[in-house]
């Protein structure tokens, strides 16, 4: 690691622009980026030489993944009174955020439109969202999972959208029924890493979290599973994430983007810096050369007018549309900034 950052600090630009991409042609080879050269990358400073670094990163995008930008869609199909403490979240009943909405299991009929909408607005996949700790937990009297599964089977027999999920941790008979109803893929963020997480939710564990994955792997579901970054974590806890993600062999990498919530334990947080976003970003190209790295939710309030440098920075996918208890921006205005930078969107290739 010292000769590496020997140079960042010491060699001309001109050798660190060729240890870059000497770097990106391991990586576009088929080598793993190992966690001390990770470490290593994440004490880049200065403008210009984050700016190389994404150059790097979106190398190995290009190689790896091409020029299709995965397009998808959100709904909160029911929203507040969450049992959980996570410190991010508005919607918990520890600490529910200002102006938060609260309601119960939305209407197949409500949610259908919703993926119609999406659908027309350029999604390809539609992810139905519900607060709580997840599906193990409901009483055996709820009829909430039969529905979800009869609405997911609507919006395949209705729409030409792809259904996904993310209803919290789930059982592998769960994780079974989910599958045969047609769900290919499902979200269950880590967050950040093992070792940062009780600074984040107490209420359950981040290992609960990866037995979910690996109920959900095991049934075929595709893992749409990553994290958000600005909580206070360390650059170390960001690179064990991602390679926490890489071991997992999650297929679909949500990259958030903290939006402070008035309200939640996270409140006061300083909102992170763009680049700082962007070397982020880059990282977890790296260190997940194949796997679709999605812009989620904050990108618009964190990274403003440098969106667009997000998807230089190795990103090849988008949440369109709302988030869940924030706004997003338009449609069109992502579809014109994919345009503007030579981008297609549609469904970008699944790893493996």
């Amino acid at each position: 690691m010292d000769r590496i950052e020997a140079n960042f600090t010491s060699e001309s630009q001109k050798s660190w622009h060729e240890w870059l991409d000497n770097l990106s042609d391991r990586i576009i080879a088929g080598e793993q980026l190992g966690r001390e050269e990770a470490i290593a990358l994440t004490k880049i400073e200065g403008q210009e030489n984050i700016l190389l670094l994404c150059e790097a990163a979106d190398k190995v995008r290009q190689a790896c993944c091409g020029n299709t930008v995965d397009l998808c869609s959100i709904i909160n199909v029911k929203s507040g009174n969450c049992s959980e403490n996570c410190g991010f979240c508005s919607q918990s009943v520890h600490h529910p955020g200002t102006g938060s909405p609260v309601y119960g299991l939305k209407s197949t009929e409500e949610i259908l439109d919703q993926a119609k909408a999406a659908e027309a607005a350029g999604a390809k996949r539609f992810c139905l969202v519900s607060q709580g700790r997840g599906l193990k937990y409901n009483s055996p009297k709820s009829s909430e999972f039969a529905r979800i599964l009869e609405t997911v089977r609507l919006i395949i027999a209705e729409t030409n959208v792809k259904p996904c999920c993310a209803l919290g941790e789930v059982t592998p008979e769960q994780a079974q029924a989910l599958k045969e109803a047609g769900v290919t893929r499902y979200n269950h963020n880590l967050e950040t890493s093992e070792n940062y997480f009780p600074q984040i939710a107490t209420t359950h564990t981040w290992r609960d979290r990866v037995e979910t994955i690996k109920n959900l792997k095991a049934a075929g579901i595709q893992a749409c599973t990553g994290g958000i970054l600005g909580m206070g974590e360390s650059w170390s806890d960001r690179v064990d994430l991602a390679l926490a993600l890489r071991e997992l062999e999650v297929e679909s990498v949500p990259l958030n983007l903290l939006n402070p919530r008035v309200g939640t334990p996270l409140a006061e947080r300083p909102k992170l810096d763009p680049y700082e976003a962007l070397k982020a970003i880059a990282i977890f190209r790296l260190i997940l050369p194949k796997q679709i790295l999605r812009y989620a939710g904050g990108r618009e309030a964190i990274m403003g007018e440098l969106q667009a440098l997000g998807l230089k920075s190795g990103i090849n996918a988008m949440l369109i549309g709302h988030y869940l208890t924030t706004m997003g921006q338009p449609p069109e205005q992502d579809r014109a900034m994919l345009e503007a930078l030579g981008l297609v969107g549609g469904e970008a290739p699944v790893p493996n």
